[in-house]
């Protein structure tokens, strides 16, 4: 299998990856996506290398809610993969979120009881 990575550049905006893939006996021009997010995510190392190694451990997490909702994305059709990057981190942090006000308000309750 030969896979070629082409950018797309216009009015000097990076607007995303076609990502070409052939196959010898079929040809496929639409790749499957978890391929082509680990790329993204491998495109990002040298900003995780810059991090202090407590940020790394997060930069991490991020990486893996990305991984998470990779079914998600494939069916997303968005031009940047960033873009299914940013706003797996948003889902899961607004989870976490919520989860968190649940517990705030549960210890609010108990506090209120025992008044």
């Amino acid at each position: 299998m030969h896979r070629t990575f082409f950018l797309i550049l216009q009015n000097t905006f990076f607007l995303g990856f076609v990502y070409k893939t052939k196959v010898n006996n079929m040809g496929r021009t639409v790749p499957s996506f978890r391929p082509a997010l680990e790329h993204e995510i491998e495109s990002w190392k040298d900003f995780k290398r810059a991090l202090r190694p407590g940020d790394q451990k997060v930069f991490n997490k991020l990486m893996n809610f990305a991984r998470i909702h990779a079914d998600a994305g494939s069916l997303s059709a968005r031009p940047l993969l960033s873009e299914v990057l940013f706003i797996s981190f948003a889902v899961e942090q607004e989870k976490k979120i919520e989860m968190l006000e649940k517990k705030v308000k549960k210890l609010e309750e108990m506090i209120k009881g025992k008044e």
